[in-house]
């Protein structure tokens, strides 16, 4: 496929952007200095501010799917999700955050006692995005969730996948390598199973 991915040069974004050149993917990078990128087969870069809608927006045309590894603190949806309309891509697929999966009934994991404080924002806005998602009803967006603790580590292709709920192991510990997270989500871009809804991905 041809895949923009926006957000290529982040610590998640280089993950995904290995998971798809290994998949032979034609990917499109995305980022302010995209440019400072290792050339490679089957990588074109740009460099682009996110908020030139515009800019975006042509840069984007053409692609069958658009990657968001962009923060969500200055990056609401609608600036991602407008440029990809206008582009005229139905599939966008976004790497989301762990803080509005629920713990429990009702109860999502930034609003408990225990979530670090210097996170909430960028939470905060990761929540607000998927909101915003829920209401789309063009694209057939994809947010996939990691786990609480999502870290570089290593490739191993062994994980669960669930919903709307934190996945933790036996011992209580919620975490995913960003390289498995890279798996899944091109997993779903191969074999869509979650269309127009949020997953995550864990231990």
């Amino acid at each position: 496929m041809k895949i923009a991915l926006i957000g290529a040069t982040g610590n998640v974004g280089s993950r995904l952007l290995d998971e798809a050149l290994r998949r032979n993917h034609q990917v499109t990078a995305i980022a302010r200095k995209a440019s400072s990128l290792t050339p490679r087969a089957g990588l074109v870069a740009h460099d682009l501010d996110l908020h030139d809608g515009t800019a975006l927006a042509a840069l984007l045309q053409g692609h069958d799917a658009v990657i968001s590894s962009a923060r969500f603190t200055g990056i609401p949806a609608v600036t991602i999700v407008t440029p990809v309309k206008q582009a005229g891509v139905k599939r966008l697929l976004v790497v989301g955050g762990a803080g509005s999966l629920e713990v429990a009934p009702g109860m999502a994991l930034i609003d408990t006692p225990q979530f670090p404080a210097e996170y909430k924002a960028e939470a905060g806005a990761g929540r607000d995005f998927l909101l915003e998602l829920r209401k789309e009803q063009t694209l057939d967006w994809t947010f996939l969730s990691p786990s609480a603790l999502f870290v570089p580590g290593e490739r191993t292709g062994v994980f669960r996948l669930g919903q709307d709920q934190l996945l933790s192991s036996a011992d209580g510990k919620s975490w995913i390598s960003m390289e498995d997270f890279a798996i899944a989500l091109f997993d779903e871009l191969e074999q869509p199973r979650h269309v127009r809804s949020r997953f995550t991905v864990g231990y």
